[in-house]
């Protein structure tokens, strides 16, 4: 499977399986939102656990900003709050980050 896809599903798994956590402690939600909570983070620390690359921390670090952006996507398309600028231009600057540090790590 390809980063390209690895990353993604990973981050969407996170975010559910946080999101699950934050339904029930903080929305008030049953504490049935924690069952598949924790089904979301186990498929997330799974599909990170696919990534190609020779150290984990560097899978971890490129996942960052790949979290990020989809943190904001999630913040827009499910909390239904518009990104301001600076959280675009904040989520720029990480996912640069991450293609850096992708990109370095293969031209080594």
């Amino acid at each position: 499977m390809s980063i390209l896809w690895i990353y993604p599903l990973a981050a969407l798994a996170e975010i559910a399986g946080c999101f699950s956590f934050w339904a029930w402690w903080k929305l008030e939600r049953s504490p049935g939102w924690l069952i598949p909570g924790m089904l979301s983070l186990a498929l997330f620390a799974w599909l990170l656990s696919l990534v190609d690359v020779s150290h984990a921390g560097r899978a971890f670090a490129v996942y960052g900003g790949v979290y990020i952006a989809a943190s904001v996507a999630w913040l827009w398309l499910v909390e239904q709050q518009l990104p301001s600028r600076w959280d675009l231009l904040g989520t720029l600057v990480c996912l640069a980050g991450s293609a850096i540090i992708v990109l370095g790590a293969r031209a080594q």
